[in-house]
């Protein structure tokens, strides 16, 4: 019986040494407790050491939340810090369209059309698309159907005016076109 027991511990000390040995220090050693130190004494210094690394950690996600939403903010703040980069151009044109005085309505008006194109160059760049409308089929994920027009001209599900532009940005619809779809009675 007692080469029994001798076994027992044996096993049980060489578990506890492989145990130890592929913890990677991380966490505190199980272990049979000798006569020299009670079971709830080790139990409680281990729950301490526990909870101080659970703390620690704690802490750390905390900290690691908090860059994050800084970087995010910081990356929004150079975004539009570039998007407004690429528009004051466009402001700078029409402050100096207003200063000068137009020779005849046409020079203003080629003026105005000049910095439209200009704009919608800009907006391009920051990856605005335009929704087409005119003349395609209709389509409910990007036009907005005001009104049906009866028409002869016209296929049937067609759209036969954009009445307000409608714009994507990547893969997403900003603004359906409002448009006038045409009816066939045929």
């Amino acid at each position: 019986m007692t080469e029994n027991n001798a076994n027992s511990q044996r096993e049980q000390l060489d578990l506890d040494d492989k145990l130890s040995a592929s913890n990677d220090n991380q966490w505190p050693t199980w272990r049979v407790a000798t006569t020299e130190e009670s079971v709830p004494e080790k139990a409680k210094t281990e729950l301490d050491v526990l909870r101080d690394r659970m703390a620690r950690l704690q802490a750390e996600f905390e900290n690691v939340r908090k860059r994050a939403v800084k970087e995010q903010q910081d990356f929004r703040d150079y975004a539009l810090a570039d998007a407004l980069k690429l528009l004051l151009p466009i402001l700078d044109s029409f402050d100096l369209a207003l200063q000068t005085p137009p020779r005849s309505l046409q020079e203003f008006r080629s003026g105005i059309d000049l910095i439209r194109k200009q704009l919608y160059d800009a907006l391009g760049k920051l990856g605005l698309i335009v929704v087409p409308a005119l003349g395609q089929l209709f389509d409910p994920f990007v036009h907005e159907a005001v009104d049906m027009v009866d028409s002869t001209t016209t296929k049937n599900n067609y759209v036969l005016e954009e009445l307000q532009r409608g714009y994507k940005i990547g893969g997403r619809l900003l603004r359906p076109a409002r448009v006038r779809v045409a009816r066939n009675h045929k």
